[in-house]
């Protein structure tokens, strides 16, 4: 059975989505706060989360933000704020769709069943290892392979090129690639994703006599499927 994760703290709104929710056959898992939203969110029991920004604790936003760090967990945000930056932030946090207060319930289900769908076919295409030419990735054994030689990376070096060969030809700017690989509230020097670029290209490039990541001057890195 789907369960689906409602973080709300508006005991109405709660009891209502709830009642809904089950009559269309779904399992619940709530939440009146942020942290115990983030917290039952983060083992992985549910398979969508129904997330309201104004949370006691930790906002919605803050939220998404954090467990973006290790799920892609379909999140739908419900709030009463309807201006552009809100929903801009919560996109741009990692929100899959959003949604606001008031809202009739078909149009949340059918959002609701768009998202799993989504989700589905995502699952169905994401495979353990991923391939581009020579070079291959497991993600399950952490290892890197180039025409059957093994190449030892860091962690860092590893998440680098994992998110880069998971968006093949897609040309991916340093401000995602430094949250994804350091997180979003990383301190420290503003070129590390460029240095670790140097790095893989060292271990990779400069040994197999290749170019596997290809600089979009001005923009970003990309690893073309060629």
């Amino acid at each position: 059975m789907i369960k689906i994760l409602i973080v709300e703290d508006e005991e109405k709104i709660m009891r209502f989505l709830e009642l809904e929710l089950l009559h269309e056959g779904y399992e619940i898992l709530k939440a009146d706060n942020g942290r115990t939203g983030l917290e039952i969110a983060e083992k992985g029991e549910a398979d969508l989360m129904l997330l309201d920004i104004m949370l006691p604790q930790i906002n919605g936003l803050e939220v998404l933000r954090r467990l973006r760090k290790t799920s892609d967990l379909p999140v739908i945000m419900l709030t009463a704020r309807d201006a552009v930056m809100d929903k801009v932030s919560g996109l741009d946090a990692g929100a899959d769709d959003y949604i606001t207060k008031p809202f009739a319930i078909e149009e949340l289900l059918a959002r609701i069943r768009t998202a799993l769908k989504k989700r589905t076919v995502i699952e169905k295409a994401d495979t353990d290892v991923i391939s581009c030419g020579l070079l291959s990735l497991d993600k399950k054994k952490h290892e890197v392979m180039y025409d059957n030689t093994k190449i030892e990376l860091t962690n860092r070096e590893f998440s680098l090129l994992k998110i880069l060969m998971e968006n093949k030809n897609i040309v991916l700017n340093r401000d995602i690639l430094m949250e994804k690989v350091c997180g979003y509230d990383y301190i420290g020097e503003t070129n590390v994703i460029d240095v670790y670029v140097r790095y893989l290209r060292t271990k990779i490039d400069d040994v197999f006599n290749t170019k596997i990541i290809s600089t979009v001057r001005g923009v970003g890195y990309v690893i073309k499927d060629e």
